[in-house]
């Protein structure tokens, strides 16, 4: 089952709206899973990727076993040491991607116009010419501006703060594949499948198709991400 994109998007935002007017403050719990779901009409699966989404920004914070603690909006996205980002793990790096990406492609799907689809599809052309001539340094280098862009097109400031801590990470992943053509020719499927799925405005598709991705990126490195076995795109 895939959750759609849309309907996450939505989630998120009406329990941003319902956080920032304080229907639940910091330091409470939000309703279980099946109460707050029926609350809003949707699906556990979708809810807990909303919430995953929220978690990511710093609103919340999940307590196994207790439920969904609301933290101060003031923790929200945080500054990250420098030290944090050096002493991440490239499991930490995929994890960190799984997360936000596919969410991001999601959104991007919904919004991006014609020109910026255009501006895509031209950065996988770098990456094409770049594996014709067998040359896997501007291979990365436009594979990094792929996903760069795609992080560009979001509206979300959030979204943007947290792509700007966190930039380095994309590059730590990357370098991990620079010298292998093999890598890179299934990279290029993989985000033409992403970009496809944007220019058809199928936000599911294109989230289901950037998890696809990472996972894949998670293999070719030897990494088994640690995510939830109810998440999607496995």
């Amino acid at each position: 089952m895939i959750s759609s994109s849309t309907v996450v998007n939505s989630v998120v935002e009406k329990l941003r709206t319902a956080l920032a007017r304080g229907q639940w403050r910091r330091g409470e719990m939000l309703p279980g899973q099946r109460e707050l779901a029926e609350q809003l009409g949707i699906s556990r699966p979708s809810l807990r990727e909303a919430v995953t989404v929220l978690e990511t920004l710093g609103l919340v914070r999940s307590l196994p076993g207790k439920g969904v603690l609301v933290l101060d909006a003031e923790t929200a996205v945080p500054d990250l040491p420098v030290e944090s980002a050096a002493q991440a793990s490239l499991a930490d790096v995929l994890e960190l991607r799984y997360t936000l990406e596919p969410f991001i492609v999601g959104l991007v799907a919904q919004s991006a116009n014609n020109q910026e689809i255009g501006q895509l599809r031209l950065t996988l052309m770098d990456m094409r010419e770049a594996l014709d001539a067998e040359d896997s340094e501007a291979g990365a280098k436009a594979y990094i501006a792929l996903h760069e862009a795609l992080f560009a097109l979001t509206t979300n400031p959030i979204f943007q703060s947290v792509v700007q801590q966190t930039g380095d990470a994309l590059k730590q992943s990357a370098s991990m594949l620079r010298n292998s053509p093999e890598h890179l020719a299934a990279r290029l499927k993989e985000n033409e499948a992403v970009v496809r799925a944007i220019r058809e405005r199928n936000s599911a598709l294109a989230s289901a198709q950037m998890r696809q991705h990472i996972l894949a990126e998670g293999q070719r490195m030897g990494i088994e991400l640690n995510i939830p076995d109810d998440q999607p795109g496995q």
